[in-house]
């Protein structure tokens, strides 16, 4: 499973933007562990999910059947 976002596009720290991309890979290997054939899924998604990193938070939504995580918004803390 793969996870996509464009870092380009983002306005917010650069650590943050680190934290966000090695929490969406451990996203997307836990996905593929528990999904062996995401292709082949039938079942209801998760939904929207939230993750909090140091430095802020992201939401992201797994599709299983395109073996993708998708971040959706990263918002960096105002601390």
């Amino acid at each position: 499973m793969r996870h996509t976002w464009s870092a380009a596009r983002l306005r917010c720290p650069p650590e943050l933007v680190v934290e966000v991309e090695q929490r969406a890979a451990e996203l997307a290997r836990a996905a593929a562990a528990l999904h062996l054939d995401g292709t082949g899924y039938q079942g209801v998604g998760d939904g929207v999910q939230t993750a909090f990193v140091p430095g802020g938070m992201f939401l992201y939504l797994t599709i299983v059947r395109h073996e993708c995580v998708y971040v959706l918004q990263v918002t960096a803390s105002p601390i």
